[in-house]
């Protein structure tokens, strides 16, 4: 090997500690190998496309073989290394080397310790090319985290399952991503992991008879509907809810359908979710009321 000493090293170094690592483009974050469009469908594609996360290695020739071949910067896949990297970025305007008033999520994430009654933790730190913090973790052998954005706090990402991170000895931008803090991987705390653990998804809305009185077009309608209520993310049920009775109103209007059937169904698909009754109710009156009154008639519509 003639060129690329330095980024090999740092790929060598990462599969020493155990790490799954894949090339990254020279200079830049994103994985420098094919997509499934570009999939030759030979070597390990041969028996179907794999994805980076899968292609990722510890297989000290294959790295050879990729480091001497281009300047690629060095990523880390998180879930088969059994890590969990805590992303500290900073406020935009600080990126751009303006002023901020805004915390950092270094600042964030400390205060989030406090109230959690923790100390920082100490491990393994890497500062990125922006200028944010990587904390590496020792994934929990009990449970699979994935990747999160902003659920422990503003500015505070994770990488696990499904994710990344660039390694300590790339750049980007013109800057490189240094070790900061040496000490051993820590293992994730108990309280980072509850809190990274997403709640059980509500069970599914129970199943709806087909109305003795409704036709086939409203009753598919309202097969649709319940489900996507179901599986609406946390924050968008009661919208969706909303949505789906204007949705339902005018097969009431029309007769296709009798009103208390919609309701029943999107009680249940709502409580089902997670919502309160009350929620449902209120949601589901004034949406129906709405949509059976301003309904245009079957023959416009």
């Amino acid at each position: 090997m003639t060129c690329n000493l330095a980024l090999y090293a740092w790929a060598l170094e990462a599969v020493r500690r155990g790490w799954y690592v894949l090339p990254l483009r020279p200079g830049g974050k994103r994985p420098a190998l094919h997509g499934e469009a570009a999939c030759p469908g030979t070597g390990e594609c041969a028996p179907g496309h794999r994805k980076w996360e899968q292609r990722a290695t510890t297989d000290p020739d294959r790295i050879r073989t990729a480091w001497a071949a281009g300047a690629f910067n060095v990523g880390i896949a998180t879930g088969p290394s059994r890590l969990v990297v805590i992303d500290l970025d900073l406020p935009k305007q600080e990126k751009d080397k303006g002023c901020s008033d805004a915390p950092s999520g270094a600042t964030t994430f400390t205060a989030l310790c406090e109230r959690a009654g923790q100390p920082m933790p100490t491990t393994y730190t890497v500062r990125t090319a922006s200028g944010g913090l990587h904390l590496y973790f020792t994934a929990p052998d009990h449970g699979r985290l994935t990747n999160t954005a902003r659920t422990l706090a503003p500015l505070v990402d994770t990488r696990a399952w499904g994710g990344y991170v660039v390694a300590a000895g790339s750049t980007v931008g013109g800057r490189t991503y240094e070790v900061t803090d040496p000490a051993p991987v820590a293992e994730l705390p108990d309280w980072l992991h509850r809190a990274l653990t997403p709640a059980p998804r509500p069970g599914p809305a129970p199943a709806i008879a087909a109305a003795r009185n409704a036709t086939r077009c409203a009753q598919v309608a309202l097969e649709r509907e319940q489900a996507a209520i179901a599986t609406a993310c946390e924050g968008e049920r009661e919208h969706r809810l909303f949505t789906a009775a204007r949705s339902m109103g005018r097969f009431v209007a029309w007769g296709d359908i009798p009103r208390h059937v919609v309701e029943e169904a999107f009680q249940a698909a709502g409580e089902a979710a997670g919502l309160k009754a009350y929620e449902c109710r209120s949601t589901l009156r004034s949406a129906l009321n709405w949509s059976i009154r301003t309904a245009r008639p079957r023959e416009t519509a």
